[in-house]
C-alpha cells in the first residue's frame, strides 16, 4: 500500500499543478480544443498518461464545459467568452494509479452573484473532505454535499456522483451528489482513495444529454459547476492529493 500511496501523491502533485496551468490558460478568446492541446503537452511531459483518453469512446485528456454545461464537455472549437463560467476536469495516470479532479472559474468579469456560486461549491468540498474519515460512510460525504448546496438556495446533481479511483479511474463505491440511506452501511476505512465530486447548479439540476453525444447540461439552462480533488484517507482523515 505504501508504493500505491507514493505513487498517487506523485501523480496527484502534477496534476494539481496542471490544473492551475491550464485554469490560468484559460483566458477570453481561447479555444476549447488550444487548452485540450496544451493539457496533453502537459500531462506527457511529467511522464504520465491522459487518462481520460483511455475511456472507451472518449480520445481527449480533459472534459470542458462553459455555463449551462456541467460534465463530460468535449473540447470542441468553442470560444471562451466574457463572463463565462468555465469547468475543467481532467485526470491522469501515474505508474498505473489514476488521478482525477475539476475546477470551476469565471474567465474576465465575473459579478457578486458568480462569485458567491462558485464559493459555495469549494465549501462543500471542503466540509465534505473534512467529514472523509475512518469510520464515517458515504451517506456523511453526499449529505454533507447536499446540506451545504442546498442551505446556500442551489441545487445538487442527484444524477452524478463521484467515486473511489485507484487501477480503474472510476471505480465503486460511487459518492453522490445528495444522501441515500442504503449509503449509510458503505463504511470509509484508511487506505480509501475517492474522487469527491460536488456537482450543482443554480437553479435546477436536471441534466439532459447535449447533441454532441457526450455533453451533459441542465434542462433549464441554469449554470453549473463542479469541483472534484482525489484524496486518500489516513489515520488522521483525508489528505488531498489533487
Amino acid at each position: 500500500m505504501t508504493e500505491k500511496y507514493q505513487a498517487m501523491r506523485e501523480g496527484g502533485a502534477h496534476l494539481h499543478r496542471i490544473k492551475n496551468q491550464l485554469q490560468t490558460y484559460a483566458v477570453v478568446g481561447r479555444l476549447f480544443s488550444e487548452v485540450e492541446e496544451l493539457a496533453q503537452k502537459l500531462i506527457r511531459d511529467c511522464g504520465a498518461k491522459p487518462n481520460f483518453s483511455l475511456v472507451p469512446g472518449y480520445k481527449w485528456a480533459i472534459c470542458i464545459n462553459k455555463n449551462e454545461g456541467i460534465v463530460h464537455g468535449i473540447p470542441n472549437e468553442t470560444k471562451i467568452e466574457d463572463g463565462d463560467l468555465i469547468s475543467i476536469d481532467l485526470g491522469l495516470l501515474w505508474q498505473n494509479w489514476n488521478l482525477d479532479t475539476s475546477i470551476s472559474f469565471i474567465v474576465g468579469k465575473s459579478t457578486p452573484e458568480k462569485d458567491y456560486f462558485l464559493a459555495v461549491g469549494q465549501k462543500a468540498l471542503k466540509k465534505t473532505i473534512d467529514r472523509a474519515i475512518a469510520g464515517n460512510s458515504i451517506y456523511d460525504l453526499s449529505h454533507e454535499i447536499e446540506k451545504t448546496i442546498k442551505r446556500a438556495g442551489f441545487d445538487p446533481s442527484g444524477q452524478l456522483a463521484g467515486h473511489y479511483i485507484g487501477r480503474d479511474l472510476h471505480e465503486d463505491p460511487l459518492v453522490p451528489c445528495v444522501a441515500h440511506k442504503a449509503d449509510r452501511r458503505k463504511i470509509i476505512k484508511i487506505g480509501d482513495t475517492m474522487a469527491i465530486e460536488v456537482m450543482y447548479a443554480m437553479e435546477n439540476c436536471d441534466i439532459v444529454l447535449a447533441k454532441d453525444g457526450w455533453t451533459y447540461e441542465t434542462r433549464d439552462k441554469s449554470w453549473s459547476a463542479l469541483f472534484e480533488d482525489t484524496i486518500i484517507i489516513t489515520e488522521n482523515g483525508a489528505e488531498v492529493l489533487t
